[in-house]
């Protein structure tokens, strides 16, 4: 059982930050400084736990103008991959873009992760 919960970066930033950490940075080698940008102030971020507490995935939307919204920097974790959690996390998201009056949400990824979106979006 996980669930979600949806915030600003002052609520979200520890459970988003260990996952962003232990996906981007350990696993992928991505610079810390390179990861963590202004961007995540102003996001709205929403993280996946278990039922423990612990943060399994992530992901966080900006809403750079007016009409269109962005969803970026996705991530789940290694083990917790291939149980729905991305598509979960990108759903609510999109969700909150439309509830904000958003009519366009793009979708900001790493061309290795292309397969999962093309899959989730049109499956």
């Amino acid at each position: 059982m996980t669930y979600i919960e949806i915030g600003e970066w002052a609520l979200m930033q520890n459970a988003a930050q260990a996952v962003r950490t232990n996906v981007f940075v350990h696993e992928q080698g991505i610079a810390p400084e390179d990861e963590w940008d202004a961007d995540d102030v102003t996001a709205l971020h929403a993280v996946l736990f278990d039922l423990n507490g612990q943060a399994l995935g992530n992901a966080r939307l900006l809403q750079p103008t007016t009409n269109v919204a962005k969803v970026g920097r996705m991530a789940v974790i290694k083990d917790s991959r291939g149980n729905g959690y991305g598509a979960r996390l990108l759903q609510a998201l999109i969700r909150c873009a439309r509830q904000s009056g958003h009519k366009e949400v793009r979708l900001s990824a790493q061309r290795t992760a292309e397969g999962f979106y093309v899959y989730r979006m049109w499956k």
